[in-house]
């Protein structure tokens, strides 16, 4: 005779997931508010992309392409790719959850590494795996610790590369050398979010590994350099076989008439998408420059933001930074919940935020504990 339960109850392991704290928003008491904690483009979205937006507005009465063809289709134009082998999906996170959802379950794990997206681990326990963690070297993937913990159990290997929060890289020989060393069943997926960002000849998003190889899949999102992240707009890159498997479990309409819309137009401007690039690269070169000279570590970043480390002292740590920089409104994010609990990862803004960090941190390392 079965118990009767007093409530509904999740199935086993759901409640041991850590749910995702986004990066705060807001400063209290404070009359104006630099944003620079999640990653934004200081340039927004291109004019283009805002234009096609509000296009869709009028026929908000019709049902979107559940195929979203013009998103696909723009994509494919712009990195001379086949529409067929891509997906895509509510932001990146959506086709994450996907691949989980298709290719986990219990019983199997995946590997991750421990500075990686937090996302991954989550996804890969919502679908009742196991998530293996192993180390960085220097804030950078090792490829060898990664061989290292893949056994018989293994089924998907994640990699943000750049990663996140530290912006640090791995060369494409790396990466080649990782997928020829796994087995031909566990799926490779490449985060590669900030992508855009990288001008460094030994590295490569995944476009490559993804053709020519059936286990590899590449992400990507609009979220970054083209300024979408309030629409949600993510891609995948992926041999025939994996997309006609996340095409059976994922929501018929899961892309908005607006963000397909957008998506299409924006990933098209690329004049603009140089123009955001090349702001950024000027200021991630003085942010670092500036930061180093006042005594504080800066992990080499090839994305959109720094990770910076204090020092350990007393009134000199990244929650008193953080602490500091809030309360002259500047939001940035702390990572402790990334492994670096005495470091902070700040956006690059503005010019006039970027300064006003330079200034902000140039002080509060003067001040006398």
């Amino acid at each position: 005779m079965s118990m009767e339960m007093s409530k509904p109850v999740p199935r086993p392991g759901i409640l041991d997931i850590a749910a995702y704290v986004p990066g705060k928003e807001h400063a209290p008491g404070v009359a104006r508010v630099f944003k620079l904690s999640s990653n934004e483009t200081p340039l927004g979205a291109s004019p283009k992309a805002i234009e096609a937006f509000r296009e869709t507005a009028t026929n908000l009465e019709r049902y979107p392409d559940g195929q979203a063809k013009e998103l696909r289709q723009a994509i494919a134009d712009v990195h001379g790719l086949n529409p067929a082998n891509i997906l895509c999906g509510n932001g990146s996170d959506e086709l994450l959850g996907l691949l989980c959802h298709v290719y986990l379950g219990t019983g199997d794990e995946a590997v991750i590494t421990e500075h990686g997206f937090l996302v991954y681990k989550i996804q890969i326990q919502a679908a009742g795996a196991t998530p293996v963690t192993v180390k960085e070297k220097d804030c950078t993937v090792d490829i060898d610790a990664i061989l290292a913990a893949v056994t018989e159990k293994t089924k998907m290997v994640f990699i943000a590369n750049p990663g996140n929060p530290t912006g640090t890289y791995v060369p494409v020989s790396e990466i080649r050398r990782l997928q020829a060393s796994l087995p031909k069943h566990v799926i490779l997926v490449l985060d590669a979010a900030y992508a855009e960002y990288v001008r460094r000849n030994d590295y490569e998003a995944g476009l490559e590994l993804v053709s020519a190889n059936p286990n590899v899949v590449m992400t990507r999102t609009f979220s970054k350099v083209y300024g979408l992240a309030a629409l949600r707009v993510g891609w995948v890159y992926a041999p025939a076989e994996i997309i006609d498997a996340l095409n059976r479990v994922r929501g018929p309409f899961n892309m908005n008439a607006g963000a397909i819309a957008a998506g299409a137009a924006a990933v098209r401007d690329q004049a603009f998408t140089e123009k955001a690039v090349a702001f950024n690269m000027l200021w991630i070169g003085k942010v670092t420059q500036a930061l180093e000279a006042i005594g504080l570590k800066v992990t080499p970043s090839v994305a959109n933001f720094v990770l910076i480390h204090f020092p350990d002292a007393e009134g000199k740590s990244a929650i008193e930074a953080d602490d500091f920089l809030t309360s002259r409104g500047y939001i940035v994010r702390a990572v402790r919940s990334y492994g670096f609990p005495n470091s902070l990862r700040i956006s690059i803004g503005t010019e006039e935020a970027n300064l006003g960090v330079i200034d902000t941190l140039t002080e509060f390392m003067g001040r006398k504990a």
